[in-house]
């Protein structure tokens, strides 16, 4: 019988979620400029109540077994997504592309915005999971990391490929492979993060600042350059720039880039390491250059002429939020229809121009340019194939190296 390791926190790691959720990644809010984050902040403690409560992981022998499907009898889907992540109406109440998945499918959709944060939201749910029961949830969206450990504990819903025409289609090559579930058996992308470097050419003096070294070498950038407080993305592009593969790099790989990170500290080149508060000092030009989320720079560019981006000629780091089917849902199928209606080009275009965040649906583009032809042409959201051929994930992490990795993080950054 195949062996699962407790799904336990160190210390390391329950403080590296702390910061992504007050300020990281966890608390990147969609349309992330436009309304405040939301974000409850949670204790070592109570991080550690949500996993380490001696709840055993399921066995992988379940996750393949798909639960009693209720969708030719009951035409409705319970589908939970984070705030600001589906398009709107001009009431700001209607969701036009979910009504038309009715109109045309005479599935009702239940749609609830009640994911604030990854570490939150597994909590609500983690305890009927284990205990094999419905969450009352056929349709989830969970940042990747977050869709692994699901995966990995048995948690998630095999997917039909026969259900999803379009999604095996038109998902984009950029999003394929996940080492954490390879060919998508269990998961597709509702959006792609990418992590670019940002820069104000006021406060550059007009200069374009497009890679690590530069960052860390330029002397007219001293004390101005910010890097993230999410080690996958300021290790992650340190990696990238020092010639090593995220998907693939060794531990002297990463005390490598660590020690290229902490010589920007002491020599005061890196004026700090910020979560998604580096906008406001990126847009006053208290930052020169820094780390960004592709969406935030989207919406910093529409109010500030003086805030560009580049894509380093070594690559840059690409994460996603993910489609779940919880195991146990009651309507698989209907989750799955609605699945793939998002990765109808027309469909993904429309949901694409209100949230501003990478699409991961090919064939998006032509139809993007029927609504916004400038947003068609921002390869922020969608890639072109210059872009989409640097892209490079992070890799999954074993708890051990996890640990041990967010420890010397910790140490670098002073938290």
């Amino acid at each position: 019988m195949e062996q699962f390791e407790p799904d336990r926190l160190s210390a390391a790691q329950a403080a590296a979620i702390r910061r992504s959720l007050t300020g990281g990644r966890g608390a990147l809010t969609r349309r992330s400029l436009l309304r405040a984050s939301g974000v409850g902040a949670l204790t070592v403690g109570g991080l550690y109540s949500l996993t380490a409560c001696g709840i055993p992981p399921a066995k992988r022998e379940q996750a393949a077994a798909a639960s009693d499907d209720h969708s030719d009898q009951e035409k409705e889907i319970n589908f939970s997504n984070w705030t600001e992540y589906m398009d709107t109406g001009e009431d700001e109440k209607s969701r036009p592309t979910l009504e038309e998945f009715t109109r045309r499918t005479g599935i009702k959709v239940t749609y609830t915005e009640d994911i604030n944060d990854n570490v939150e939201f597994f909590g609500k749910i983690r305890p009927q999971l284990a205990a094999g029961q419905d969450t009352g949830r056929d349709l989830i969206v969970v940042t990747d990391w977050l869709a692994a450990r699901i995966i990995r504990l048995g948690w998630a819903q095999k997917l039909d490929p026969s259900q999803l025409p379009h999604a095996y289609a038109n998902l984009i090559p950029q999003f394929r492979t996940p080492d954490w579930d390879p060919g998508r058996s269990y998961s597709y992308p509702w959006t792609g993060i990418d992590t670019v470097i940002a820069y104000n050419t006021k406060a550059t003096g007009g200069k374009k600042v497009d890679s690590v070294t530069q960052m860390l070498d330029d002397p007219t950038l001293k004390g101005r350059v910010g890097f993230l407080t999410e080690m996958r993305d300021s290790v992650g592009m340190t990696l990238l720039d020092q010639g090593k593969d995220p998907a693939k790099f060794t531990t002297a790989d990463f005390d490598g880039a660590i020690g290229r990170l902490q010589k920007g500290v002491d020599t005061r080149q890196i004026r700090r390491f910020t979560g998604n508060d580096y906008t406001a000092d990126l847009d006053k030009g208290d930052l020169a250059a820094c780390l960004a989320w592709a969406g935030d720079v989207i919406q910093l560019q529409a109010g500030n002429p003086d805030i560009q981006y580049a894509i380093p000629a070594a690559g840059y780091i690409t994460s996603s939020d993910n489609l779940l089917v919880p195991v146990n849902a009651r309507h698989k199928a209907n989750a799955e229809k609605l699945v793939d209606y998002y990765y109808e080009p027309a469909v993904a275009a429309r949901l694409a121009a209100f949230i501003s965040y990478v699409c991961p649906v090919d064939g998006v583009k032509e139809e993007l340019a029927k609504i916004d032809p400038e947003l068609a042409d921002n390869p922020l959201i969608v890639p072109d194939k210059a872009m989409a051929a640097k892209a490079r994930a992070f890799r999954s992490l074993s708890s051990e190296e996890e640990t041990a990795y967010e420890e010397k993080f910790a140490k670098l950054i002073g938290a």
